[in-house]
């Protein structure tokens, strides 16, 4: 009986392949493992793929150690600083910052560019709406560009922060108002976008009521009480004690 509440229940958000994520096995409550963070996992994310390859094409020999740019709108912090903000090591962040130097001399990038990375990395698929939403996450100032800092600071959420910290930037991503709560529109809009990225060349091919099926599921977990909105207290809460959605938090090394 357990074991059919957990195919139907699904998770945060579809898999790769635009399935509901298979949790493994286990015997007690549900627990977090971190994920051994080696460079192939890294590699995951589309952004960081996007700066390394960048990184390529300058060669080993153009890394500013102390992040220092000349003739640009925005001068990073010292990399002591970042160092201490993330969890990347030193020569990772100088290996970010080396390609994001590259693809963004003013030091600052734009919306524009994240539309165009993610329909790179998903050719088949409408990226937009997606690029937009993730954007928006990233963009804490509402400033309509992206800082160095603020990119590695979110990345470093992303692929190596706790679970608390994940989730924390996860409910800011579905929370596309920023008004501290989640509606049933917004999930919707940010599993469509998602689906519409992603979900048009996936094997087996995802139906169309797909997303609005997942949506019903997880928002009813999430709206404790019913008052038709999501709290960070409640969405935290419920992922934490749902191995279905803590096992869909992976996703965010595909789909970030």
């Amino acid at each position: 009986m357990q074991g059919n509440d957990k195919s139907k229940d699904g998770g945060l958000l579809p898999d790769a392949n635009g399935k509901d994520p298979t949790p493994p096995v286990q015997t007690e409550g549900p627990k977090w493992q971190k994920p051994r963070l080696t460079r192939k996992s890294l590699m995951k994310c589309c952004l960081v793929k996007w700066i390394i390859d960048s990184t390529k094409q300058q060669g080993p020999d153009s890394c500013d150690n102390d992040l220092e740019l000349s003739m640009v709108r925005h001068q990073p912090e010292g990399l002591d600083q970042l160092q201490a903000q993330t969890q990347f090591t030193r020569k990772e962040l100088q290996s970010l910052y080396r390609g994001f130097k590259n693809e963004c001399p003013s030091g600052l990038v734009d919306e524009e560019t994240f539309k165009t990375i993610y329909s790179q990395f998903f050719p088949q698929g409408d990226a937009t709406t997606y690029a937009h939403f993730l954007f928006n996450a990233f963009d804490i100032d509402r400033s309509g560009s992206i800082r160095f800092e603020d990119f590695v600071i979110g990345l470093s959420v992303l692929l190596r922060g706790s679970v608390t910290e994940k989730l924390r930037w996860a409910f800011n991503l579905y929370d596309i108002n920023k008004d501290g709560y989640v509606t049933k529109e917004e999930m919707m809009a940010i599993m469509t976008s998602i689906y519409d990225m992603m979900g048009r060349y996936t094997l087996p091919s995802v139906r169309d009521d797909s997303p609005s099926e997942h949506v019903d599921r997880f928002f009813q977990k999430m709206d404790r009480n019913r008052d038709g909105v999501v709290t960070i207290d409640e969405f935290i809460e419920t992922c934490q004690k749902d191995e279905n959605i803590m096992a869909s938090m992976q996703l965010f090394e595909n789909v970030i």
